[in-house]
């Protein structure tokens, strides 16, 4: 197994790495969504004359529908399939009209779930100076041989490595740093959970920690729960996988950033 990678999972297994994790990712929920008053009008009129159709557009345009259901994106997509499928308007209706327009405002009003606002996350923990070195923008970057972070947009850490490190990977990237005259390129992930979408983040990682085109050590600093020990997919995958893929905590990463 990988030295960093054994490491971060002695790490989540002896020490309190949740605790400290908070720092890096500090998931707080938001407050609830502001629900504009005329459009909520609307939908409490629809809602009070049995209009399906309005009242389906209606939810619609507001942030955040209140009814998990496959069907939801699609109508939003394409506002006029509401008009050509009444027996799934009148579906999905039936069970707003069991909830209540109470209820339902306290659906549409909710917060953002956790696990949409961690993105940023990591790349603000950065910004805090967490690993000991500047932070520099684009063009101070691409100018100086310093040691540094690259703090740039998600299109400025993909534009740099693929004109100066050669990198021709389609996966974004969120960490540039260059040290010792090296570079190190890596993906952040909080993987919450086993399965469906958790799991399709961490094969992003890998893809990266596969890809032969960079002239850059490549890294995926990911965290949560693929270093509880167990017979899941994710930890498998630490357990076995080739030395040379670096896989750590962030809570690692300025010690291995400053040994390298």
């Amino acid at each position: 197994m990988n030295y960093w990678t054994e490491l971060s999972i002695e790490f989540a297994n002896q020490r309190n790495y949740l605790d400290e994790l908070f720092r890096v990712y500090p998931t707080i929920p938001e407050e609830i969504r502001v629900i504009d008053n005329t459009k909520w009008k609307i939908v409490e009129n629809a809602f009070n004359i049995n209009d399906n159709k309005l009242l389906i557009k209606s939810l619609l345009d507001l942030p955040h529908f209140p009814i998990k259901d496959s069907y939801v994106a699609y109508l939003k997509k394409d506002p006029s399939s509401i008009d050509r499928n009444p027996e799934t308007v009148n579906r999905l209706c039936s069970r707003l009209y069991q909830m209540g327009l109470n209820e339902i405002f306290e659906r549409v009003s909710e917060p953002k779930e956790t696990n949409r606002q961690i993105g940023p996350l990591f790349r603000r923990w950065l910004q805090r100076g967490e690993l000991g070195l500047p932070l520099l923008d684009f063009e101070s970057f691409v100018n100086s041989k310093d040691n540094a972070i690259l703090d740039a947009s998600d299109s400025g850490l993909m534009s740099f490595a693929t004109k100066y490190l050669g990198y021709t990977g389609d996966k974004g990237l969120d960490l540039v740093i260059r040290m010792h005259g090296k570079y190190i390129i890596g993906e952040a992930k909080f993987l919450t959970d086993f399965g469906g979408h958790q799991n399709a983040q961490f094969e992003d990682a890998k893809n990266l920690l596969n890809d032969e085109s960079a002239n850059a050590i490549k890294i995926g600093v990911l965290d949560g729960v693929l270093y509880i020990i167990g017979n899941n997919k994710m930890h498998r995958y630490l357990v076995k996988h080739k030395e040379r893929h670096t896989i750590l905590s962030s809570l690692l990463l300025r010690e291995f950033v400053y040994q390298v």
